[in-house]
């Protein structure tokens, strides 16, 4: 099954229902359809494009990306979304490991596509508005079908360690994802999704557009995050009900005047951890709207778990795994831990990815057995629900000692005026490495080291206690919002 054929068939069902709110634009399934077709016929026809060509999408947050992404699909081609946050060279490395035939893009970034289109010479790019199609737009008979194993998305992990990697997600790994996901979150299709962060990356991707325009729901796409209260205006005058964001956002929230009372059923914190002292915060402001923690990984098309919509929730959980997947707690030997020991995360489902493009022996060591390693350290709790402690290669060693930098952060949080913490490991000649804790203060508070350091001895076991803290206007973080710790290491080399 094709997804943009499950999309056309869902279009034709709910033609005048609106598919999207845009400010104050308004896109109905019936104009995504036509949107949809002029795009796939443009593609072939025009273009050149066939099935398992790979196709990028260099857009930033507009209604266009949605037809853009169903357009390459229709065609039976792969597509690539690319962060537009990346500057020329990486879009470079990208578009080059990825093969690509074809970029749509928009006049504002298509110079980033430069180098690319050097060592790339017969690299197309479609910009908007398209020209009429000619022939006619293609009719939903036409649209190429393809098997649930066959390609749909190939999508570059955000790359904090390294070079960015493609995980292969075919069109069955999504259409498993995007319906464990209905069944878990209980999605109607009077639902309204709000799309705030980066539609190229793969939570966007899959929970804020696929799920809701294949259940016959709508997307909020904001319009202008800056300033928050804009954003704020755009949720409230457009009703969105559900929506999936990461700790940040459910912070500002947590602070909105009390008058004010969201029309949100549901909001769910995903792209890194959601810190204990914003879900007490938002649940104190809004008790009423359930925020639930979630896990997943690109890799994983990319929801894994989640706690559940009418509880128990459990703070620091991520929660249970989703209908049709299994989470493991595994050692290094394949060899599965009892309760509350800790040791790598391992998924297995429907949703788990098919490989790494270009990179055989990544993806052997990657997919053992079945499971993907996902390379999260935790544990299972007896109650069945899974705890994130932190990520294998971000674990410390004072002293031989195992540290889970998340634990420091959590407990750095409850220090008075802490907006944001980051803990990262510096050499040291006695201990081998001892911790090292990065914050930002809320605004206008000051910074007192020795008042920090003095709490977290009262807290924590002298081998956890990092040897400083350095405070910074912002934290380091790539376009998906996660804290790049590379970064924090980089400074303290210099």
């Amino acid at each position: 099954m094709n997804l943009a054929h499950r999309f056309l068939h869902s279009a034709c069902e709910t033609a005048d229902k609106i598919a999207v709110f845009y400010g104050e634009a308004r896109l109905s399934y019936q104009d995504l359809r036509q949107q949809t077709l002029g795009m796939a016929s443009h593609l072939r026809e025009s273009m050149g494009i066939r099935p398992g060509d790979r196709v990028g999408i260099l857009l930033e947050n507009h209604p266009e990306f949605i037809p853009s992404l169903l357009g390459i699909l229709a065609v039976g081609a792969v597509a690539v979304p690319i962060n537009h946050f990346l500057k020329e060279d990486e879009i470079d490395y990208l578009a080059t490991d990825a093969g690509l035939r074809a970029v749509i893009t928009e006049s504002e970034l298509a110079p980033r596509l430069a180098a690319a289109q050097t060592h790339l010479p017969t690299l197309q790019l479609v910009r908007f508005p398209l020209p009429p199609p000619s022939p006619p737009s293609l009719v939903l008979e036409s649209v190429v079908p393809r098997q649930e194993s066959d390609l749909a998305i190939l999508i570059y992990t955000s790359g904090t360690t390294g070079r960015a990697k493609g995980a292969m997600l075919s069109h069955g790994n999504l259409l498993s994802n995007v319906e464990s996901c209905r069944q878990i979150l209980e999605v109607v299709n009077l639902d309204r999704f709000v799309l705030m962060l980066p539609m190229f990356h793969s939570f966007m991707l899959t929970v804020c557009i696929l799920l809701p325009l294949l259940t016959g729901g709508s997307i909020v796409l904001i319009k202008s995050l800056h300033p928050p209260r804009a954003m704020l205006a755009e949720l409230m005058a457009n009703q969105g009900s559900v929506l999936p964001a990461m700790a940040q956002v459910f912070r500002a929230l947590a602070a909105i005047p009390e008058g004010i009372q969201l029309p949100l059923r549901l909001c769910i914190s995903g792209a890194g951890p959601l810190p204990a002292s914003i879900l007490e915060s938002f649940n104190r402001r809004h008790p009423s709207i359930p925020l639930i923690e979630g896990y997943g990984l690109s890799e994983a098309s990319p929801v894994v778990s989640v706690n559940p919509v009418h509880g128990p929730w459990i703070p620091g959980s991520i929660g249970l795994p989703i209908p049709g997947v299994e989470l493991r707690v595994r050692d290094d030997a394949d060899r599965d831990l009892p309760d509350l020991q800790d040791g790598e995360l391992c998924v297995r489902g429907g949703n788990v990815m098919q490989g790494y493009w270009n990179a055989p022996d990544l993806t052997r060591e990657t997919l053992r057995h079945g499971w993907l390693l996902t390379g999260d350290i935790g544990h299972r709790r007896p109650d069945g629900y899974f705890v994130v402690t932190d990520r294998k290669k971000d674990m410390l060693k004072p002293n031989g000692m195992n540290v889970y930098p998340r634990e420091i952060e959590e407990v750095i949080y409850r220090f008075q005026g802490i907006r944001e913490a980051a803990v990262v490991g510096e050499p040291d000649d006695r201990r081998g490495e001892r911790p090292v804790a990065f914050v930002v203060m809320e605004e206008n508070l000051p910074f007192d080291e020795k008042a920090l350091l003095a709490f977290l001895r009262e807290q924590l076991a002298d081998y956890k206690l990092p040897r400083r803290a350095v405070s910074l206007p912002s934290l380091p973080r790539n376009a998906a919002g996660k804290i790049l710790k590379t970064r924090l290491r980089e400074l303290l080399r210099t």
